[in-house]
């Protein structure tokens, strides 16, 4: 078994004492309370201070609690209570539309998926909650890059490779995509990321109008797809994208948008 990095555990150990009990504490009771020379606890407090994790009084040079945890736990609560929300919609959708159903969110320069709700049937399916998928090929992806700026940028700056044959890697033609999703207010995802795998996204939006995540449903593309748009092309090729399955997940995102408190969706 790895060992634990006793500068973390240490670390870790500080935050908590300074969680709990006085507000603010000085270097000489923190490093009694926790065992450590003075010297060690030092190092370490400036070390959180430096990335926000602490503050140290002015006045009285005692510490506390800085402002980047609070923003760290805002973070964490946000997701949670955005997943907390979006729990019966999605769940409505995938037993309405029959396919899985995903919730994603920005995380780290990818989608992190936060809630997954299985296709009601008894195929074998895995769940994929904590799974990142790609933000410029995946329609979670791009319905955040068209609506988040920092998705956006995230999407540009990283190398966009292709996984499949119809993956868009091209700057122009992604731009030109993202601003098509734009005037439609939802994305797809034709096999762009997982060939025989299509999916349709659309925003979640909170009280300021901000894509804070998005919801897709996911499928196999005979089922997602109208097998009609690709007999029109005669090019045999995956078909668009079924109309209704466009509007059931306009619906849930703007049920689950409504309901963290954004009226005008």
């Amino acid at each position: 078994m790895a060992k634990n990095i006793q500068s973390l555990e240490r670390a870790a150990a500080m935050l908590r004492l300074l969680a709990g009990g006085e507000r603010r504490l000085g270097l000489s009771d923190i490093a009694s309370s926790l065992g450590l020379a003075k010297g060690t606890a030092h190092g370490i407090l400036r070390t959180l201070q430096a990335e926000g994790f602490v503050e140290q009084d002015a006045l009285s040079g005692r510490y506390q609690l800085g402002a980047e945890l609070l923003r760290l736990g805002n973070s964490y609560l946000d997701v949670h209570e955005l997943r907390a929300r979006a729990l019966v919609w999605t769940d409505d959708l995938a037993r309405s539309s029959g396919e899985s159903v995903h919730l994603g969110v920005l995380h780290q320069g990818g989608v992190l998926v936060v809630h997954h709700v299985f296709r009601p049937d008894d195929s074998r399916q895995v769940l994929e909650v904590g799974a990142m998928q790609p933000l410029y090929s995946t329609a979670l992806g791009k319905v955040l890059c068209a609506f988040d700026p920092v998705a956006h940028s995230d999407a540009l700056e990283a190398e966009r490779r292709p996984l499949t044959p119809r993956t868009v890697t091209l700057p122009e033609r992604f731009e030109a995509e993202l601003s098509a999703v734009r005037d439609k207010g939802w994305a797809s995802d034709i096999e762009e990321t997982w060939q025989g795998v299509a999916a349709v996204a659309a925003p979640i939006r909170d009280r300021h109008g901000m894509a804070v995540g998005a919801i897709a449903a996911t499928g196999a593309t005979e089922r997602i797809c109208d097998a009609q748009g690709g007999a029109e092309r005669g090019d045999g090729g995956p078909g668009r994208i079924r109309t209704d399955l466009v509007a059931a997940v306009r619906d849930c995102a703007r049920a689950v948008s409504r309901d963290i408190g954004n009226g005008r969706f």
